[in-house]
């Protein structure tokens, strides 16, 4: 440590400087939130370069989005220009991105050695890789193709090609309706599923009911039964019109038969259970000579058995000249259900991914959907695997890969090619990789195929941040990273420079709660003892009201609307509020948890901390049709929930609100201990308590000027 260049290692702890300087060749560095993970990556870099010599060519550093690419560039090119040119222009409010990315690529030129790093996305990296040595697995001029939500955010954005994953898929799938078998099976599991929702009891959904008519048919008709539909949907696949219970008046009475088939003039009761007696009506049926059927309930049980009923009843009564084949249109099928249909695609999209990420043959996918014991299941598969095999194919013919191919086939070019993999070992000796928690099954594959026993890998994370497993990452691998990467060195960072005691203690207190975890004492370096408040509203208006008043106070203390931001479980959280402050001319920064990953600011508000549906945690079950590809576990949902919170609380650098409802309590909130919280100002007034400070809410007696906690002077 003596003989190392001291101007590297300063303002680093420790703990930091022991990552920092550790010849590890498998390094986990654990850093809690707030305790310069980013700084202690960055000064690794600098370390290797300036006192171990290493060229920069030999650096490769791995991020999760362009974002934090561009963070890690601007932050060494802050650290080489002693001017302090370069920083004023990143912090600059009048520049544009676009002036900004310009700048940054023109600074980087000024300094060889950032000029001379790989600081790329896992996905950003990949694209390179097969540009240069991708030929001998897939067409190195491929494009990309990009999805629905490709953002500013993705670092290939501007090398996206001109269609979209969702455009290619519903292209495909209507050309697969162009089969009439195919459209109408997949008509009738949209209706069924997407538009009905069958599967789904009735008292929690918001069915298009009419006089019990629950199952619509493949011509739009509603029927009351699944055997009623079955018996339209024979009609309309064999182009037979009919008309649903219509009005009958023989002689005595009115009623309604089941069908009538103005082709064969014939009338169809269906009888069940359900049925109505049919005595009576049989009985106007002879009076009036009119011609009917009865199907029943038992022969649907064999579909073989009640096509066969259908074909002789009704075919036989049919005109010598009646034709029972026409080529539907996808576009008449669908009318008024092509939102449904777009939800059916993204479906299929989804499974898609899931397939990729997790590594599943199609033909694992197509066994295990089909020995499923759930009809919805088996159909499902069945209309989605056909797609997705055309979707590859196409993707193929026309050269192009979407985001998860690029790593898939940079994987297997290295795991085929030797030669190919060994110029990638020799050339990165030090893998450096940011939030290590967001890894998935594909992203660790790809680490393993280019490390060499004599690599260094320096991995940077937090287990307690991990919250992305819905779109694949696994936190497994930086909890068991010893099991995944041999003989691994595991350094934690456990000083929190972000945040006040009282936040840093109760994030803590909640995540104890998780049992999936790597336990680290995190203590807090700022010593100051303000409360977290908790505001429990009667309804919705008192929590607007409360953020509004708190907001108006807060500015007039001196804070920014930039130093306040507001966190919320779902964006829908935050709609009320929102309409609320532009009333009141506040523009509250709102953001969902998520997009708040690796953020910060003064004051922090979380909205919606009330329990079941719609509120904090969320936990759901995915529909099974995603579990055939990968099982979810309630218990590890519920924790990746706590995660989120504990992301959420961890934004938080001076103050915390925290907002739910009175009666409907978040049980998040029961996890925070009492000592770290106090109700809010709006609460001790309706409950007549004692006076509390207006800064850091601790009690105050009537007497004190000054509060004993902080020092804050008491206003008149």
């Amino acid at each position: 440590m003596s003989e190392t260049n001291d101007n590297i290692l300063e303002g680093l702890n420790d703990k930091q400087q022991e990552a920092v300087v550790s010849v590890a060749k498998r390094l986990l560095v654990l850093a809690g939130a707030g305790s310069g993970k980013t700084k202690t990556l960055l000064q690794k870099i600098i370390y290797l370069i300036e006192e171990k010599k290493v060229h920069p060519s030999s650096i490769l550093a791995i991020t999760f989005t362009k974002n934090a690419t561009n963070e890690m560039i601007d932050r060494l090119i802050v650290s080489a220009d002693t001017t302090g040119m370069y920083e004023q222009i990143i912090f600059s409010k009048v520049l544009t991105k676009k002036d900004k990315d310009y700048e940054r690529r023109n600074w980087q030129r000024k300094y060889k050695w950032i000029e001379g790093l790989t600081v790329r996305t896992f996905h950003g990296f990949c694209y390179s890789v097969l540009r240069t040595d991708g030929v001998k697995e897939f067409d190195n001029k491929f494009k990309i193709i990009g999805d629905e939500k490709a953002s500013d955010s993705d670092e290939l954005s501007n090398r996206i090609a001109e269609e979209t994953v969702f455009e290619v898929f519903h292209k495909l799938f209507i050309e697969r309706c162009e089969n009439n078998d195919f459209l109408l099976k997949t008509k009738r599991y949209i209706l069924d599923y997407l538009v009905d929702k069958i599967h789904i009891s009735k008292e929690y959904e918001n069915h298009k009911v009419i006089d019990g008519k629950f199952y619509t048919t493949l011509n739009g008709t509603k029927v009351k039964s699944k055997s009623e539909q079955y018996i339209a949907d024979w009609l309309y696949r064999h182009s037979i019109s009919f008309e649903y219970e219509p009005l009958l008046n023989v002689k005595d009475f009115d009623f309604h038969p089941d069908f009538y088939i103005p082709d064969a003039n014939l009338y169809l009761e269906h009888v069940s259970e359900k049925s109505y007696p049919m005595e009576a009506k049989e009985k106007q049926f002879a009076k009036g000579k009119i011609l009917y059927a009865k199907t029943f309930e038992k022969d649907t049980q064999d579909s073989a058995v009640f096509n066969h009923t259908l074909d002789k009843i009704i075919k036989s009564r049919l005109p010598y000249d009646f034709h029972e084949k026409k080529q539907l249109s996808f576009l008449e099928e669908f009318k008024g259900y092509f939102e449904e249909v777009k939800d059916f695609v993204r479906q299929i999209i989804r499974i898609c991914d899931m397939i990729k990420v997790e590594n599943i043959s199609l033909e694992e996918v197509a066994k295990r959907a089909g020995s499923d014991k759930h009809e919805r299941i088996r159909v499902f598969y069945e209309l989605a695997m056909p797609i997705i095999n055309d979707y590859i194919e196409y993707t193929t013919n026309k050269s192009y890969l979407d985001f998860n191919d690029l790593i898939s086939k940079t994987r297997a070019l290295f795991t085929n090619y030797e030669d190919v993999r060994q110029r990638y070992q020799n050339k990165f000796q030090y893998i450096l990789v940011d939030e290590f928690q967001d890894v998935n099954n594909l992203q660790v594959e790809l680490l393993k195929l280019i490390i060499k026993p004599e690599t260094q890998l320096f991995c940077v994370g937090d287990d307690w941040q991990s919250i992305y497993g819905f779109r694949g990452s696994n936190v497994e691998y930086i909890i068991n990273f010893e099991k995944y990467f041999a003989n691994a060195q595991v350094i934690k960072l456990n000083q929190n420079y972000r945040s006040e005691k009282n936040i840093v203690a109760a994030s803590n207190e909640v995540i104890k709660y998780n049992k999936h975890k790597i336990d680290k004492d995190i203590v807090a370096v700022k010593d100051t003892q303000q409360k977290i408040v908790i505001q429990k509203g009667n309804n919705l208006n008192d929590n607007i009201r409360f953020c509004v008043e708190k907001v108006q106070e807060l500015l007039e203390e001196g804070y920014s609307k930039d130093d306040i931001l507001f966190l919320y479980r779902r964006s829908a959280m935050f709609y009320d509020y929102r309409e609320e402050f532009k009333q009141h001319k506040f523009f509250a920064n709102g953001k969902t948890i998520h997009a708040s990953k690796g953020l910060e600011a003064k004051v922090v508000f979380i909205l919606g901390l009330t329990e079941g549906r719609g509120g904090f945690p969320d936990v759901w079950l995915e529909d099974r049709l995603f579990q055939i590809i990968k099982t979810a576990d309630y218990n590890l949902l519920l924790e990746e929930e706590r995660r989120l919170f504990y992301v959420a609380i961890t934004r938080a650098k001076d103050k915390l609100y925290l907002v739910t409802e009175r009666g409907n309590e978040s049980s998040f909130l029961n996890e925070i201990p009492a000592e770290y919280t106090s109700r809010s100002k709006q609460l001790e007034k309706s409950r007549h308590r004692e006076n509390e400070c207006v800064v850091c809410h601790a009690p105050m007696k009537e007497e004190a000027n000054f509060c004993s906690n902080c020092g804050h002077k008491k206003s008149n």
